[in-house]
C-alpha cells in the first residue's frame, strides 16, 4: 500500500491538475461512466462534529474508493487545525486490495473550489467582471482563487457573517492585483458571478440579490438540513449540479424540492454540459446556479492524481499492508 501524506499535498497538486481531474470526472459521471456510492453523514454526537463516507468507482479510470472524514467545528479554536478533516482510500478495482491511503483535507480545499471553477467556465457569461464571495472562511480563499483564474474579473465583492474575517477575501483579490470591497447582501447584484461557501443552516442569499445573468455556485450545503440559498431563487434559475441524486437529498435543491418550487427534472448535470448533451447556458439575462454537492468521485480522481504524482517525485511512503 502506498501512503501520500497530508505534510506533501501542497507540492504535489496545483489548481489546475485538481480542475482537470474534476472536470474529466463530471464528464464521466454524466456518460454513465462514472457512479457515486450512496452518502452516509452523521452528527456523531460528539464536539458538534459531522462524520461520514463519500465513495464511487469510475469504470473508464479505474478508480474505486471512499473518503472518510467529516466536519469538527471547534478545532481551530481548541487545537489550532483546521475543521474539516478527512483521508481518503484507493482499492484495486480489479482485487479489492487496499492502493492508497492519502491525506485528504487540502485535496478536498482544491477539488471542491475546482468544481466550482468548473461550474464557471461552463456556465457563466464570458463577459463577466465582478465575482462576489458569500463566506470568508478557510475555504474561501480557495473558492476565490480558482475562481479568478475562468475570467477577467475585474473586482472582488464580499460579505460574511463576521465580517472580521472579509480580509481573507481581500488578501486574495489584491494577489490577483484587484480591487475587494465589502457589500451587504443586497450589493450581491453588482457580481456576475457569486459563490457561496459557508455552514449555514438557514438561507442567506435570496433571490432578490441575485442579478439576472448571473451564474451561482452554491458549494457550501452537503448535509439534510443545510441551506445557502432561498429556494425562490432556484426557481428564478436554470439548475446544474454535480450529481441529482445528491442536491435533491443533502444539496441546496433538497429544500426546493419539498416545498414544490422546483421538481427533480429541473435538476441537469453539469457533466452534460461539459459533454455537450446539455446547451447549458442559452442566454446572457439567465441566472444559472450550480448546486456543489460534493462527490466521492472528485476525491477519489484528485486522490488518483495525486498519488501518481508521489511515486513519480518519490514521496509516497510503501507499506506491506
Amino acid at each position: 500500500m502506498l501512503i501520500v501524506p497530508e505534510r506533501e499535498i501542497a507540492d504535489l497538486m496545483t489548481r489546475k491538475a485538481a480542475f482537470d481531474a474534476v472536470e474529466k470526472v463530471f464528464a464521466a459521471m454524466a456518460s454513465g461512466e462514472a457512479y457515486n456510492f450512496p452518502v452516509v453523514r452523521e452528527a456523531i454526537g460528539h464536539e458538534d462534529a459531522l462524520y461520514g463516507f463519500k465513495g464511487g468507482f469510475d469504470r473508464a479510470g479505474l478508480t474505486l474508493g471512499l473518503k472518510a472524514g467529516g466536519y469538527w467545528p471547534n478545532n481551530l479554536d481548541k487545537r489550532g487545525i483546521i475543521n474539516h478533516q478527512s483521508t481518503v482510500f484507493l482499492f484495486d478495482p480489479d482485487t479489492g486490495k487496499v492502493k492508497a491511503m492519502v491525506g485528504g483535507n487540502l485535496l478536498t480545499a482544491l477539488r471542491t473550489a475546482a468544481a466550482s471553477s468548473v461550474s464557471i467556465k461552463h456556465l457563466a457569461r464570458k463577459d463577466a467582471k465582478v465575482i462576489g464571495m458569500v463566506g470568508a472562511g478557510h475555504q474561501a480563499k480557495f473558492q476565490l482563487r480558482a475562481a479568478l483564474e475562468q475570467g477577467t474579473f475585474e473586482k472582488v465583492i464580499g460579505w460574511n457573517f463576521h465580517p472580521e474575517m472579509l480580509p481573507n477575501l481581500e488578501e486574495v483579490a489584491k494577489e490577483a492585483g484587484l480591487p475587494f470591497e465589502a457589500v451587504e447582501l443586497t450589493g450581491m447584484t453588482e457580481a456576475d458571478v457569486i459563490i457561496t461557501i459557508t455552514s449555514s443552516f438557514d438561507a442567506i442569499l435570496h433571490a432578490d440579490h441575485v442579478a439576472p445573468g448571473t451564474h451561482v455556485a452554491c458549494m457550501g450545503t452537503d448535509t439534510k438540513g443545510k441551506q445557502e440559498v432561498e429556494a425562490a431563487l432556484l426557481a428564478r434559475a436554470r439548475v446544474f449540479t454535480d450529481e441529482v441524486a445528491q442536491s435533491v437529498s443533502i444539496g441546496e435543491a433538497q429544500h426546493a424540492i419539498q416545498d414544490k418550487t422546483i421538481k427533480i427534472e429541473d435538476v441537469a448535470q453539469l457533466g452534460a454540459v461539459i459533454n455537450g448533451t446539455n446547451p447549458g447556458r442559452t442566454s446572457d439575462d439567465e441566472i444559472t446556479l450550480f448546486d456543489g454537492t460534493g462527490v466521492g468521485l472528485q476525491d477519489l480522481a484528485v486522490a488518483a492524481a495525486v498519488v501518481d504524482l508521489a511515486v513519480e517525485k518519490g514521496v509516497a511512503i510503501e507499506v506491506d499492508f
